[in-house]
């Protein structure tokens, strides 16, 4: 293919040069760089979630203390506690 007077080819080709001919160095194009600013309230949620994931899958203390309570036979939720606890799991 052959391209012949494309103003617009030549307009780029010239500034591939010139940016390829400084090598490292940047070419400034006079507008800041993009900048980005995480709220107090972000911040804090993100506290939270490493905070959380921190935390054991399953608390030991208090699987052994209803163990405990099952073995001693004191452990006797009624069905309204077991529902109630169902549905939290669920929200």
């Amino acid at each position: 293919m052959k391209i012949i007077n494309n103003v617009s080819i030549q307009t780029v080709a010239k500034a591939y040069q010139k940016t390829s001919a400084h090598g490292d160095k940047k070419v400034s194009s006079g507008f800041e760089s993009d900048k980005i600013e995480i709220s107090q309230e972000a911040r804090i949620q993100q506290a939270a979630m490493k905070a959380v994931k921190q935390l054991p899958e399953i608390r030991e203390a208090k699987v052994a203390e209803i163990k405990q309570q099952i073995q001693e036979g004191v452990y006797k939720p009624t069905a309204d506690q077991i529902m109630e606890k169902m549905l939290q799991v669920v929200k």
